[in-house]
């Protein structure tokens, strides 16, 4: 196989005959519904006062327990539906319970609540054993938990996934971080030996993962360890990111701010942030500390973190932007189909007055690493590559999608590029011969492709709006 997915960086009752199982329970906390393995039974209990957030048999089928909004947990026998006795004695916790997970051996219970503890309850003498206290914020609130094995895990709002120490209750093992939220773009950096893929994404987190999220998140390709950049960040949908040769992370989000970042603090402040007057949409370095932003009917260039000169209104809606390694060319390309090139000439912009056809809306553009090529995407399902060597030249057209094409990433080898578009699909392709191409069919199965990039020569990031990160290792 061409390609092989490398890492992705997101019950029912056993039935006896002839013995009653719980199904569930009615929002207002009344009434059990269960089966006998012949019949479905509706059976009156009104021991909680609040909606029953969670029902669980015990392994060996001979308890099952009860846990409400109203902050109690109820234990059952689970043969005759009589009630043994209530957790704590009244209430288990002081806020809501949201989940309750059984122990392998039928011994204890773990109980997860919007108080921000969760609880592992020894249920044969009623008493507490651990209470894990996760935090003081509203997203340490605990909304689900279970006990697999020798693991105890429970899940906060944030979206975080806590590995519970029965040894040291006031610290989890570990903690699994990412993004809760859709993850718009993403791009790959290398420091100190090591690869970090930074994602952002819609609710303005950045997320490294050493391997970034609206918080931008930043992920440890080898590891899948990752974590959020600390301080007050973008308060909106991150569209688009890229890291500029000073190893700092620019990124333009949709609160109308582009920000530099110092990828070894990973932490925001209040300098580095250039506001602009109305939304960018996309943004690309060079060298010498320029950047290019598209912005909604404007372009803007930035110099060493200062707005220096603007198109106000161009005549068309720019879309997307790609700057040349060499610094002295700017691509960008439009709604209407076409690429129109500028040169940066000190802190100005040229209009070089040609334009470059693509087959529909140009959706992105980039430039493969050695600058010989200009790789355009549209929404009608095409990838056209320019050559710069020979004029912008059309070189050769790339078909396949079955859908808009979103993104576009080359690779180091500049020989391959892969596209990732609506249709789920990611595709790399041979520059030579656009016959030779391996396809990855519903790369993310529940959305789009939104973004991509290369490790090397063999491994492509992509991720999605289902707020994954996934890595590819491919092979021609």
């Amino acid at each position: 196989m061409p390609y092989e997915i490398k890492k992705v960086f997101a019950s029912l009752p056993q039935v006896e005959r002839g013995v009653s199982k719980i199904i569930g329970g009615d929002p207002k906390g009344n009434n059990f519904l269960y089966t006998n393995g012949k019949c479905v039974i509706l059976r009156n209990i009104d021991d909680h006062s609040r909606f029953v957030n969670c029902v669980r048999f015990s392994p060996d089928g001979n308890r099952f327990a009860t846990a409400s909004a109203d902050g109690q947990i109820h234990i059952y026998d689970g043969k005759t539906g009589e009630k043994v006795c209530a957790l704590g004695g009244g209430k288990a916790h002081d806020g809501g319970i949201y989940a309750i997970s059984w122990s392998p051996d039928s011994t204890h219970l773990l109980s997860a609540s919007g108080d921000k503890t969760s609880k592992i309850w020894d249920v044969n003498v009623n008493s507490v054993v651990n209470t894990f206290t996760m935090g003081s914020s509203v997203l340490d609130q605990q909304l689900g938990c279970l006990w697999q094995k020798d693991h105890l895990l429970s899940i906060s709002l944030s979206g975080y996934i806590n590995y519970l120490d029965k040894n040291n209750p006031s610290k989890p093992l570990r903690v699994i971080k990412g993004h809760s939220k859709s993850i718009q773009c993403l791009t790959v950096h290398k420091n100190g030996g090591k690869s970090y893929i930074y994602s952002g994404s819609h609710d303005g987190h950045i997320n490294v993962w050493l391997f970034l999220n609206r918080a931008p998140h930043y992920w440890d390709s080898e590891t899948g360890e990752n974590d959020s950049f600390t301080g007050k960040g973008h308060t909106n949908q991150v569209s688009r990111m890229t890291v500029d040769e000073a190893g700092q992370l620019v990124s333009c989000s949709m609160d109308d701010t582009v920000r530099y970042t110092n990828l070894m603090l990973r932490d925001y402040s209040g300098q580095g942030v250039v506001k602009l007057d109305v939304q960018p949409k996309c943004v690309a370095v060079g060298p010498g500390g320029y950047a290019v932003v598209v912005c909604v009917e404007q372009i803007v260039l930035l110099k060493d973190q200062k707005k220096c000169f603007s198109i106000d209104s161009p005549g068309y809606e720019p879309e997307v932007v790609a700057v040349h390694p060499s610094g002295d060319m700017v691509a960008v390309g439009a709604t209407d189909g076409k690429v129109r090139l500028y040169s940066i000439l000190g802190t100005t912009l040229k209009d070089e007055g040609k334009l470059l056809e693509a087959k529909g809306p140009v959706t992105d553009v980039a430039y493969s690493h050695d600058g010989a090529f200009l790789a355009v995407c549209d929404a009608s399902k095409v990838v056209t590559v320019f050559s710069v060597a020979d004029g912008y030249s059309e070189n050769n057209v790339f078909y396949g999608h079955h859908a808009k094409i979103v993104c576009l990433a080359w690779s180091p080898d500049n020989e391959h590029f892969a596209s990732g578009g609506m249709d789920m699909m990611v595709y790399i392709w041979t520059l030579s011969d656009p016959e030779t191409r391996v396809k990855i069919q519903d790369a993310h199965r529940l959305h789009h492709v939104s973004s991509l990039a290369w490790l090397d020569e063999h491994t492509l990031v992509t991720t999605s709006h289902d707020a994954s990160v996934k890595e590819w290792t491919i092979s021609y």
